[in-house]
């Protein structure tokens, strides 16, 4: 039939016992059709002939409090579906940094509330990623990436964010944070000229690493304090000129014996009383740059609740990528030691499986790790094998 418009009118009947009976009037509407690429689609769910599971366990902070264990919950949730310009990533490995135990106490931004995802930084495999993303990355390509809700069997992040490796190694998993406060803090505030003396405290940890390693390349007299022998070892290895193991020696005492002009740059990440120490000890237009308080994290005032991003997170801002492409490149080359703590000598042994994160997050506040403090979410997929 034809409205008075001149447009096609579909009109439906059934029967009934005393003719016909109209069901619906109107314009006659084009069906609409939907343009859905199979081949696209398999390409998603299937990575090496393997099957996509419909859930993964993943970290969650459930309530705000400094004691990550009290804080944090894990939950079994569907595997999400990335977006367009996002990728969906399958975590081999997670890093675990100081800052966790700040996010999930609410302190860099009191208006986020539980529930929330924790963990900051991965690395693994891309096993989905939506269209847009295709154009740069395809299924099986490794990455890395920083940002939040690492902690999880997969997580989503935007490809423009995400960092491609070479390899699904842990050592680079070091550089996303670690290094680059390392290497943006020192080359933007520290002002680093040869000759100068250095001073970097928790020396032997994921970010003192880095520092030790940056300010001898720049020709400095680097100090390095850490706890054992064993560590001050691993500073003499990667160029430390002085370590100081602050159980066997008295710090204060030591630094004004063997510097009384005092200290030019101190990268100082403890808090209390190595605080204290850092700052009789600095030199005439000595610069303090303080990117943590591991001492205080874990109580309740340990810090004064503040808006905003810590110290780090504001000097990631700035040039991160090209932090990242030299750190990468002298990695590439042999220059540059990134020293990764699994777990491998901790009482309960490697740190392996998502639930692992808790003791991974103890063993470093005890101040038993010797490098990054690293956790293995999930083995190298095999063929057959699910994701």
């Amino acid at each position: 039939n034809l409205h008075a418009s001149g447009t096609a009118v579909l009109r439906l009947f059934r029967p009934t016992r005393g003719g016909k009976e109209a069901l619906s009037v109107g314009p006659r509407v084009p069906a609409r059709r939907y343009i859905i690429d199979m081949s696209y689609s398999s390409h998603f769910m299937d990575y090496k002939r393997t099957a996509m599971p419909s859930a993964m366990k993943k970290l969650v902070v459930t309530q705000l409090s400094p004691h990550f264990r009290e804080a944090v919950r894990v939950q079994t949730v569907p595997v999400p579906t990335p977006g367009n310009e996002e990728l969906l990533i399958r975590n081999r490995f997670v890093g675990i940094n100081a800052s966790d135990i700040n996010y999930s106490a609410g302190r860099y931004d009191p208006t986020v509330k539980p529930p929330f995802d924790a963990g900051f930084e991965g690395i693994g495999e891309v096993v989905g990623l939506g269209l847009g993303a295709s154009s740069d990355y395809t299924i099986g390509d490794t990455v890395a990436y920083f940002r939040n809700g690492a902690f999880a069997e997969y997580t989503i992040a935007p490809a423009k964010e995400c960092i491609r490796v070479p390899l699904v190694k842990p050592e680079f998993l070091t550089l996303l944070v670690s290094g680059a406060t390392a290497y943006i803090a020192l080359k933007r505030l520290g002002d680093l000229t040869k000759g100068e003396t250095v001073l970097v405290t928790a020396a032997a940890g994921g970010t003192g690493q880095f520092a030790v390693q940056f300010a001898k390349q720049a020709g400095c007299h680097v100090i390095g304090t850490c706890s054992t022998n064993e560590k001050a070892g691993f500073l003499k290895s990667i160029g430390c000129d002085r370590p100081i193991n602050y159980k066997e020696e008295n710090l204060g005492e030591t630094l004004r014996k063997e510097y009384p002009k005092g200290i030019d740059v101190v990268y100082e990440s403890i808090g209390g009383s190595i605080l204290d120490v850092a700052v009789n000890c600095l030199a005439q237009k000595g610069r303090l740059i303080v990117i943590g308080f591991i001492s205080g994290y874990q109580s309740a005032s340990g810090i004064p609740a503040f808006k905003g991003a810590t110290l780090p997170v504001k000097l990631l801002q700035n040039d991160y990528g090209e932090a990242m492409g030299k750190m990468m490149r002298m990695l590439a080359k042999g220059e540059l030691a990134c020293e990764v703590d699994c777990g491998d000598m901790a009482e309960e042994g490697r740190f392996s499986g998502l639930e692992s994160v808790f003791r991974a997050v103890d063993y470093m506040y005890a101040g038993k790790n010797l490098g990054k403090v690293v956790v293995e979410v999930a083995p190298a997929a095999q063929g057959n094998s699910k994701l």
